[in-house]
């Protein structure tokens, strides 16, 4: 069953290969890949909302859960699994990117933006759908560049929406979105005063 699936996923990404490669989404595949790295660019969106009142809940719930994504994906599942990245089973096609040397399931890019959108939507619809969006565009992105396989990406996504999901039940079962706006109210006047 496994070889079964790793040769489907092989397929698909040599389908992708021969049928959609270009330059342009080489660049922007890249980018995507650079600024989300590791949460980066997640997080300097949520360093954004923390600023403001009305989005500080749904920044502090949207870095919870990458952490969480990160932790679980990155830390445990791709150690545990121990899958080896498609470009580093067929080292003929050539990057977009500099090679990754970590294991490839799931897809640490992919897990921290679904988490963070996720998050994002479950307070913030609105903002939620472009964030899903977006998300989606990065994961699909990773096997683009020839790094994920396609489960890879599956994987990270249910594993990121997962863990937002986690982190908005506990958030909302012990009341802690009442808790950081007092607490940002009272850092607020110690720092005003």
């Amino acid at each position: 069953m496994l070889e079964f699936i790793n040769n489907l996923d092989f397929f698909a990404l040599y389908w992708v290969q021969e049928h959609l490669r270009c330059s342009f989404l080489d660049g922007l595949s890249a980018f995507l890949s650079v600024t989300f790295n590791g949460g980066v660019g997640w997080f300097v969106i949520v360093a954004v909302m923390l600023f403001f009142k009305k989005t500080r809940v749904a920044g502090v719930v949207m870095m919870v859960s990458i952490l969480l994504a990160f932790f679980v994906g990155e830390l445990a599942l791709k150690n545990i699994i121990g899958r080896v990245r498609p470009c580093n089973q067929d080292l003929s096609v050539v990057l977009a990117v500099d090679r990754p040397l970590a294991y490839s399931f799931p897809s640490g890019h992919t897990g921290s933006s679904f988490a963070a959108a996720t998050a994002l939507f479950l307070c913030n619809k609105k903002w939620g759908v472009p964030a899903l969006v977006l998300a989606t565009v990065i994961g699909l992105s990773r096997a683009y560049l020839f790094v994920h396989f396609f489960t890879d990406v599956l994987a990270g996504a249910v594993l990121g929406m997962l863990c937002a999901l986690a982190v908005w039940y506990i958030f909302k079962k012990y009341k802690f979105d009442d808790r950081i706006t007092a607490l940002a109210g009272r850092l607020h006047k110690v720092f005003k005063n």
